[in-house]
């Protein structure tokens, strides 16, 4: 009986809500993943910065600390994205308890918000906008208005405050760069672009991390 109410009907409130919370586990793996990855490409970057400075290449050991800036903003961003997922996985909990209360799932305006943060967050921007609009068409969410979206999130990742750069080039050389402003006692390159091998993995370092960031 129950599969023939299925065909005629679709699954049931109680079968949808688990349906989503089943994809928004998911999700959290794949930020999960997101984040591993981040940390390997990262930490090789970091070791790079300390090599280039050892060298005296303090110009592209500062390139490469903006992009490990960019990498740590990323990865809390990420955070904080799994968190909301299991946030929204503990409001679909509630409507469980309510829906056998009440027989019917209701309007949650903190899903709604959640919701609204996720999709633009490129890694499961396309789940959230699918659940979104299942959620819609079973009544816990009105129409989200795009426009709406806070968009500082992106901008912050996009502008690293030079501070932030030097902080990192501070504790990655051990005070030698950074926030002491200061290349005394370094070595000094007289050609940067000799050492061809530390130019090539510094490039191979950026573009793991620009794609990594890019989503």
């Amino acid at each position: 009986m129950q599969s023939i109410n299925r065909f005629f009907y679709g699954p049931t409130p109680e079968e949808r809500v688990k349906a989503w919370q089943a994809k928004l586990r998911a999700e959290q793996r794949v930020l999960d993943r997101e984040m591993r990855q981040l940390d390997i490409a990262t930490n090789k970057a970091r070791q790079t910065v300390k090599q280039l400075a050892n060298k005296g290449d303090v110009k592209s050991a500062r390139i490469l600390a903006r992009e490990v800036v960019r990498s740590n903003k990323q990865k809390d961003r990420l955070s904080v994205s799994k968190a909301r997922l299991g946030s929204i996985g503990n409001q679909l909990s509630q409507q469980l308890a309510l829906l056998k209360v009440t027989g019917a799932l209701q309007k949650s305006t903190d899903i709604m918000k959640l919701s609204n943060s996720l999709i633009k967050l490129p890694q499961i921007s396309q789940t959230m906008r699918e659940m979104s609009m299942e959620m819609t068409k079973a009544g816990i969410l009105e129409e989200m208005l795009e426009d709406t979206l806070d968009m500082d999130e992106d901008e912050e990742i996009e502008d690293e405050a030079d501070a932030e750069v030097d902080k990192v080039l501070y504790e990655l050389t051990e005070g030698k760069l950074g926030l002491a402003s200061t290349t005394a006692g370094l070595p000094v390159l007289e050609d940067q672009l000799e050492d061809e091998e530390t130019e090539r993995n510094m490039e191979k370092y950026r573009q793991q991390l620009n794609g990594l960031l890019s989503g």
